[in-house]
């Protein structure tokens, strides 16, 4: 079976992260995507990361984030600066039904290549703009990384360790969670745009996701705790802050996180921890109420956890239907046997990083593949292939290398 989106042609002219996250999902449903790199050493993010370590333990030259970014991709590199460069982007654009690209607000309206020049050339086609804080506002002309995002929108402001208890602070989550849900909103607002267009328009059409709105709208059910309420959102650690119990408590061994979903959980738990008659106080019968006396209950249940091997309690836990689970580490996860029935820990092979085990694309469809088995391609590894592919001969293309124009 071919992919979903086998059809579709995209252009992937952003770096680091959101954007070039987007366009691999979008290969990961089929989509032939090229990867428009800078001619002088290409995407930034092929040294971010940590280096990708060979079958010998030695650097390959790969790093691990362009390795998790730019899977299924074809690589030309290109000088959008001159005017060579800016034709073959143009001729590349014509025939495109997707364009992604995260540049600074208006960089890329001086090399012609904004949305309202290229549309000309192309009605159909769907331009997504990622950018840190959009189009228009006051912080339009800014740029930005996630820890920032993470910051200014509201974020770290309830991520960390409460005021007044050991290691208060904000604590950073743990991957760029703002990038990685700016492309995932990029990859919904793209598909929608395909479909307006195939189904009402026949018309493509401009989209402007920003990262600070993204971030801001990811987490708008805590948004919309202060809204309701004029409280805000404190930093809780592994506690929620809208149910209870829905925390990591110490068992005698390691941690383990529990997560009570509704008052009738809640009564098993406590029946099992032998807490009798706490179900029926009406101090935390309720959601509501566990959440206003969560710190009278919350010592009186770790007590009964504090001498149990997590193991055994997650399993027994497991068994009356409470939801429970380890604080796995990486080498944890990819031993779970439910990871390894979902298929998640998939390998390929790289020219030049060899063995490379990655994280398989998580969407599974009845009716169509994932084609998430081709490698990050090398720096400019299919310039001369693109380049063929707009019927240049290999003089003119050997002329546009010796000019800097591509790599």
């Amino acid at each position: 079976m071919a992919g979903t989106l086998s059809h579709i042609r995209v252009l992937d002219f952003s770096r680091v992260f959101a954007g070039p996250w987007a366009a691999q999902m979008l290969a990961d449903f089929g989509a032939d995507v090229v990867k428009v790199e800078h001619v002088k050493g290409g995407d930034d993010v092929r040294r971010m990361g940590v280096p990708h370590l060979g079958t010998d333990g030695e650097p390959t030259g790969e790093t691990s984030s362009f390795l998790a970014m730019n899977r299924g991709k074809r690589s030309l590199a290109l000088d959008l600066s001159k005017p060579e460069g800016q034709e073959i982007a143009r001729r590349l654009i014509a025939d495109a039904d997707i364009l992604i690209e995260n540049f600074k607000t208006g960089t890329l309206a001086r090399f012609g290549l904004d949305f309202e020049t290229v549309a000309k050339l192309n009605p159909r086609l769907v331009y997504c703009s990622i950018t840190g804080f959009g189009q228009t506002g006051p912080m339009k002309h800014l740029p930005g990384y996630d820890p920032i995002f993470q910051a200014m929108s509201g974020l770290l402001s309830m991520t960390g360790i409460g005021d007044g208890k050991p290691g208060a602070g904000p604590a950073l989550v743990g991957y760029s969670i703002s990038d990685i849900t700016a492309g995932q909103y990029a990859v919904s607002a793209i598909l929608a745009a395909l479909n307006q267009r195939d189904a009402v328009s026949g018309e493509g059409q401009f989209i402007d996701i920003a990262l600070l709105d993204t971030q801001i709208h990811a987490a708008s059910h805590m948004a919309m705790n202060y809204l309701s309420s004029g409280t805000l959102p404190r930093r809780n650690g592994t506690a929620s802050q809208i149910t209870c119990p829905w925390q990591v408590f110490d068992c005698a061994d390691r941690p383990i996180m529990i997560a009570i979903g509704n008052d009738a959980q809640f009564a098993r738990f406590t029946e099992y921890l032998g807490l009798e008659g706490i179900a029926e106080d009406e101090r935390f019968a309720t959601n509501l109420a566990r959440v206003r006396n969560a710190d009278t209950l919350v010592p009186m249940i770790a007590g009964k956890l504090a001498g149990k091997q997590a193991d055994a309690c997650y399993a027994e836990l497991e068994a009356i239907g409470i939801p429970a689970g380890p604080l796995n580490t990486f080498d944890d996860v990819f031993r779970m046997e439910q990871v390894e029935a979902r298929g998640l820990l998939q390998e390929m092979r790289h020219e030049t990083a060899g063995r490379v085990r990655y994280v398989a694309n998580p969407v599974r469809f009845s009716n169509a593949d994932i084609v998430n088995a081709v490698p990050p391609p090398r720096f400019a590894q299919h310039t001369d292939e693109i380049l063929t592919g707009l019927g240049l001969d290999e003089s003119q293309i050997a002329a546009l290398r010796d000019a800097g124009i591509v790599k």
